[in-house]
């Protein structure tokens, strides 16, 4: 996808859930264990729920046992940006889509190789599209 997105706060609101508008455009973060990807194992890609943009193949996903959904990598390097995020008295690295700019998790350097990268993402943040039957095995 390419083309930058951008929307009012109305717009947001009106194509958004209440939480998936909190996360996403007010930088919130979903309780630990509640998200609908937390434990979900099924097989494609997540994509922003604001634009559809790629953002991770669940061949990349694993439990990291902290209650996101996480993921050693993204798609696309591109596909998100990360800043640094000094809310509530931390420092940690925000990660966005780089499309859209919804806040999607932050990124930790505790997770597995070969990236040695959490991205832990909130649930409220993501799609999934199942990959076909004909792509699997």
């Amino acid at each position: 996808m390419s083309g930058k997105v951008e929307k009012t706060d109305d717009e947001w609101r009106e194509m958004l859930t209440p939480e998936q508008y909190h996360v996403t455009r007010r930088s919130g973060t979903e309780r630990a264990f509640t998200g609908k990807y937390h434990e979900f194992k099924g097989e494609g890609i997540y994509l922003c729920v604001c634009c559809g943009n790629e953002l991770f193949h669940s061949e990349t996903k694993y439990d990291s046992c902290t209650g996101w959904p996480s993921f050693w990598a993204p798609t696309d390097a591109t596909n998100v940006e990360t800043e640094t995020d000094s809310a509530y008295g931390m420092v940690r690295t925000e990660v966005k889509c780089s499309r859209c700019d919804a806040h999607l998790g932050h990124v930790f350097d505790d997770g597995p190789q070969p990236t040695g990268l959490r991205y832990c993402m909130n649930s409220a943040s993501l799609d999934f599209v199942e990959k076909d039957a004909d792509e699997k095995d």
